[in-house]
């Protein structure tokens, strides 16, 4: 056993960021490529999840973060964890973590919007959102759902993906444990590693960050939260704002500020839902 003995560790795995994917079409359900993806996922997951029971961690929660949430393989998945899958999750990418959690790791996770050499880089949304700030910081998916984290006192110790997005985990969360999968060309093209390499190194990776615990400490935003968005269309922006609570900042930026982290986590469902409706027949000029 090692120094993760009694360890209760909170996973969650988006899909951008996983081991060998670089095209669009793989993340999402009936377009090629896709099957195939949801299984280099699972393996991800998987491997973190040896990683953390090699540790001595006592139990493992996945929370599938992607799309429709309904991706990774249950029937792949290590027997030692358990999975939250499906939609109608107000915590979304962080579904199910709280305070009882001792370490949280994202895998599969991707560079937020705007970052040249990030593989299919975004923050929540694929277009419709251009940036977000969290507190005037510019916010991509890690620092959103580790500051979820932090709200509840827990440290995140792993971040897996493209080499982007170890940087920008880096950055913001200090001397974290990351594993660069890939290596970003442009947005759909990357240098990749062969799974079963990256798969070992996200094993020894989770194992190394649960055994130097003790060195992370949560990453915590001081209330107020205050999220600004800035959309790619005055429509989105204009119906957004009819959210109570959420303000107008300009024609395509909205704020919205509240006390309680997980209102954040709530409302970019409400956005991906509405942007999404807004979005979907605008025709080009979306």
């Amino acid at each position: 056993m090692g120094a993760g003995q009694g360890v209760k560790v909170y996973l969650s795995v988006d899909m951008e960021g996983v081991t060998g994917l670089t095209d669009p079409e793989e993340m999402h359900a009936g377009k090629r490529g896709y099957e195939r993806g949801c299984e280099l996922m699972t393996a991800d997951a998987n491997a973190c999840v040896e990683g953390a029971f090699a540790a001595g961690a006592t139990s493992v929660l996945v929370n599938d973060a992607h799309g429709s949430t309904k991706n990774l393989r249950v029937d792949l998945l290590d027997p030692r964890a358990t999975l939250i899958r499906g939609p109608g999750k107000a915590q979304r990418m962080a579904q199910g973590l709280d305070s009882s959690f001792d370490a949280a790791c994202f895998v599969g996770y991707h560079a937020r919007a705007g970052v040249a050499h990030g593989v299919l880089n975004h923050t929540w949304m694929g277009k419709e959102i251009q940036n977000v700030w969290l507190n005037g910081e510019p916010c991509g998916e890690t620092r959103l759902v580790a500051a979820c984290a932090g709200f509840h006192g827990v440290p995140v110790v792993l971040v897996t993906g493209d080499e982007a997005v170890g940087e920008e985990a880096r950055e913001v969360l200090g001397d974290v444990e990351t594993v660069a999968v890939k290596k970003g060309i442009d947005k759909f093209s990357a240098e990749l590693l062969p799974p079963s390499v990256a798969q070992e190194r996200i094993r020894e990776a989770t194992a190394r960050a649960l055994n130097r615990l003790g060195d992370f400490r949560p990453y915590e935003v001081a209330a107020p939260y205050t999220l600004g968005v800035e959309w790619n269309s005055t429509a989105i922006a204009a119906a957004v704002a009819l959210i109570p609570g959420v303000k107008t900042a300009g024609a395509r930026h909205t704020e919205y500020t509240t006390d309680d982290f997980r209102q954040i986590m709530a409302l970019f469902g409400l956005f991906a839902t509405i942007g999404g409706q807004i979005a979907c027949g605008s025709g080009p000029y979306g």
